[in-house]
């Protein structure tokens, strides 16, 4: 305010000096970016929830975690389904080349000219996997891993959005800062224009001061074209169609709070999903040694069958083979049972035992991988975030510090006790130290997002 109310005595007594002949200030650059069309709608306002909720059905590597999830679903049912007899109906009929002088076919297996067949048919098949159920319990663990997997996907899509939504936040903050630098820059020389009419100072802070509008109207377009970027990309994420016409809320001082290391290890060791999908994947890899194994052994198959198999498709008939036995019922049931005793394959079979127990083993090492990037990973993460809160409080204060420093600079210039130089110097300070606070935040924002891949929210 005591800046404001200087300046506005200083204009006056130049005026009253004559000032009209002064020239006039540089005009102000206009850059005109080009933006995507159909903007005139009002714009959708949405928040960081709701960007993530947009992204979930638009991001192409998390729609195919979940169509992988859904995939695995459909293999546990189909498992399930593997374990129970199946039913099916089946009809024929087959012709059979007449014999001359005979009412029999040629081919001795069928007892006519005509053969007609109804059968309603369940089959069994019994290993020693399916008994154990290898199979199900395979398929349950394919199914945890996929779900596990989809909940990295998801995960990683909110670090992705929100180091996309915070950047436009910041580059919109930045945009800010570098109009308010670009107005400040432009008094300053406008207030060095009249104290060089007053013969207060030197032809130098004019041209210094020049200099200094010219490259912050400079670092303004910069700021406008970074800021138009940044909300490309986060179009590109949250809409299905593409479109500009939107804006966010900044929320970045509403950061959670940074629990302690203790809780933030328990959160891990209990919700990691890629530990999961890990212990998910060996389990998977132990059902498939399993059934590996099983196929060296005996099945058994069964099947049923209940129906007519008969030259007449009728319930009672008289067999054509020996008519004089007269009408005889059709309908009836077989049943056979086939024991299959594997007794050489070339060593084929053995073959996928090995080959199962190379990926049991490679599974036990990405397991045991994983347990220790987790905790290395904590370990990083957790600092980072401590390290960006750090970082938050510090710049923040030190923008508060710059800002002070530039209104103070201001007054002592009016005064005639600072050199342009340090005008200048106050101003990029200021600059730089907000544009620093405001990185300060989404990193911290994004390390947060960061370390709930490993925790899970909190």
């Amino acid at each position: 305010m005591k800046t404001t109310v200087a300046i506005g005595f200083l204009l006056f007594g130049a005026a009253a000096a004559g000032a009209q002949n002064a020239p006039a200030a540089p005009p102000a650059p206009s850059l005109s970016l080009a933006r995507p069309d159909g903007q005139t709608a009002p714009p959708v306002v949405i928040t960081l929830a709701d960007a993530l909720q947009r992204a979930k059905a638009n991001e192409p590597a998390f729609l195919a975690a979940a169509a992988d999830a859904a995939s695995a679903r459909e293999d546990a049912v189909q498992a399930r389904a593997g374990l129970l007899p199946t039913f099916s109906y089946s009809v024929q009929d087959i012709g059979n080349q007449a014999s001359p002088g005979l009412k029999t076919g040629r081919f001795v297996s069928y007892d006519g000219v005509n053969m007609y067949r109804s059968w309603l048919i369940a089959h069994e098949d019994l290993s020693t996997s399916t008994l154990m159920g290898a199979p199900i319990r395979r398929a349950r663990a394919a199914e945890a891993a996929a779900l596990a997997r989809l909940e990295i996907a998801q995960r990683g899509l909110v670090v992705t959005v929100t180091r996309a939504y915070y950047a436009f936040i910041t580059a919109q903050r930045k945009y800010a800062s570098g109009q308010a630098a670009a107005q400040q820059a432009q008094r300053f020389f406008e207030m060095a224009q009249q104290q060089e009419r007053l013969g207060q100072v030197a032809r130098s802070d004019v041209i210094k001061a020049e200099i200094s509008l010219r490259q912050q109207l400079q670092a303004f377009d910069e700021t406008a074209l970074a800021m138009d970027n940044a909300r490309l990309t986060l179009a590109v994420l949250v809409f299905p169609t593409f479109t500009a016409n939107f804006s966010v809320i900044d929320d970045m001082l509403s950061a959670p709070a940074l629990p302690p290391f203790a809780d933030i290890r328990a959160m891990a060791e209990r919700g990691n999903p890629d530990l999961r999908a890990a212990s998910e994947l060996l389990r998977a890899a132990g059902e498939d040694v399993s059934i590996a194994r099983a196929g060296l052994l005996p099945s058994l198959s069964l099947e049923g069958i209940y129906g007519i198999e008969a030259n007449e498709f009728a319930l009672h008939s008289a067999p054509a083979a020996d008519p004089a036995l007269g009408v005889l019922p059709n309908l009836g049931y077989a049943f056979a049972i086939n024991v299959t005793v594997p007794l050489w394959d070339w060593g084929a079979q053995r073959s996928k035992v090995r080959q199962s127990q190379i990926r049991q083993r490679q599974a036990s090492a990405t397991l045991s991988q994983t347990q220790r990037q987790l905790m290395s990973g904590l370990y990083s993460m957790y600092n980072e975030a401590l390290t960006a809160r750090a970082a938050v409080d510090s710049l923040r204060r030190a923008a508060e510090l710059a800002n002070e420093s530039l209104r103070l600079i201001n007054l002592r210039y009016q005064a005639g006790e600072s050199p342009a130089l340090e005008v200048v110097d106050a101003q990029n300070t200021a600059v730089a130290a907000r544009n620093a606070a405001d990185d300060a935040e989404a990193r911290y924002r994004v390390a947060i997002a960061q370390l709930q891949t490993m925790t899970g929210s909190f």
